[in-house]
């Protein structure tokens, strides 16, 4: 088997203690970010061969980030270097990364600034058996969504797997029909991860909130069956949907479950996670997006897989940062605790 690649912007992101401490105490943490880097970063420690690809300015800063992404067992021979300035995203420490108080500062980096042409796909391409990005990078324009596009027509031609996460940033999207950009980049992957709400938003699989109650498990389960199904349906080469669910409970915490279908049958992960021990709620998507990409690529049963994905995103609730550090043993115990 080849690399798993990864393909996105590295975002630098900026996670201010609330209520201005932070300029109190003059003391303002940084993360390396970006939803394919969490990836990538998830797979590396887990010993996985991955490559991460990006659009960095050639300078001393880019330098030591790539240096820290080398340590994490990523290769970087595939980051492009161009531009001048590194994306960036503020958030305050604890919020979630989809919350309105997010503040984007990634216009005019490198990563925005890429054009069909500038990135060699064959080269980059070589020695990969799976190409892996999210909905955040045609988000940004639409000189990038076709770079994306003509990502996925080179590893369409050289039977690469494909994976989507189907990540929604409204922010990000602005006047941009993403219904439109998305359905039709979609076309090209075999894995497609998100929830019924981003497969609505994004993708244009109707939503049918009235069927829905808060109260009953199953009533989700069985929309994303639903879900899953038009999804398959739709998308002729695809082959596997997961759905997660996740839920703010405030005397509980976070309550968490997800779904996999696989050729139309369905595979549940334990039916709650739940935890009101929750220190961080940025990159457990991308936490799961690892988990099942990796049971995917080792083809382990779907049960395992599912199990897998959805107890290393519940554990990443209670890590700081956006790339998790769990280990696959701590990931499996836990598997087991909910099973």
């Amino acid at each position: 088997m080849g690399k798993i690649f990864c393909f996105g912007e590295l975002l630098l992101h900026f996670s201010p203690a609330s209520h201005g401490r932070w300029l109190k105490t003059q003391a303002l943490p940084v993360y390396l970010g970006g939803a394919e880097l969490n990836v990538a970063t998830a797979l590396g420690k887990w010993q996985m061969p991955v490559s991460y690809c990006t659009a960095l300015p050639d300078n001393y800063l880019s330098a030591d980030i790539a240096e820290v992404i080398r340590e994490k067992n990523i290769f970087t021979d595939t980051i492009f270097y161009s531009g001048n300035r590194i994306g960036s995203y503020f958030l305050a420490q604890g919020a979630d990364v989809k919350n309105a108080a997010v503040i984007y500062d990634r216009d005019y980096s490198a990563f925005t600034g890429l054009k069909k042409g500038m990135l060699n796909w064959d080269l980059i391409l070589k020695d990969v058996s799976w190409f892996h990005f999210s909905a955040i990078s045609p988000a940004l324009n639409d000189s990038v969504t076709e770079v994306c596009r003509e990502g996925l027509e080179a590893a369409s031609k050289k039977n690469i797997t494909i994976s989507v996460d189907l990540n929604h940033r409204p922010k990000l999207w602005k006047d941009r029909d993403p219904h439109t950009v998305m359905t039709t980049l979609a076309q090209y992957c075999d894995v497609i991860m998100g929830n019924i709400w981003s497969a609505h938003q994004l993708l244009g699989i109707p939503l049918h909130e009235s069927r829905i109650d808060p109260d009953k498990h199953d009533t989700y389960l069985e929309h994303a069956r639903q879900t899953s199904l038009l999804m398959l349906k739709k998308f002729s080469r695809c082959k596997t949907v997961a759905n997660t669910f996740r839920f703010d409970r405030l005397e509980k915490g976070i309550r968490y479950f997800a779904t996999l279908y696989s050729e139309a049958h369905r595979f549940l992960s334990s039916s709650v996670f739940e935890s009101d021990a929750i220190v961080d709620k940025v990159g457990t998507g991308d936490c799961f997006m690892a988990g099942l990409i990796m049971g995917l690529y080792k083809h382990w049963p779907e049960e395992e897989t599912i199990q897998f994905a959805a107890a290393a995103a519940f554990g990443k609730f209670m890590e700081s940062g956006d790339a998790t550090g769990q280990d696959i043993a701590t990931i499996q115990a836990r598997a087991k605790q909910y099973a």
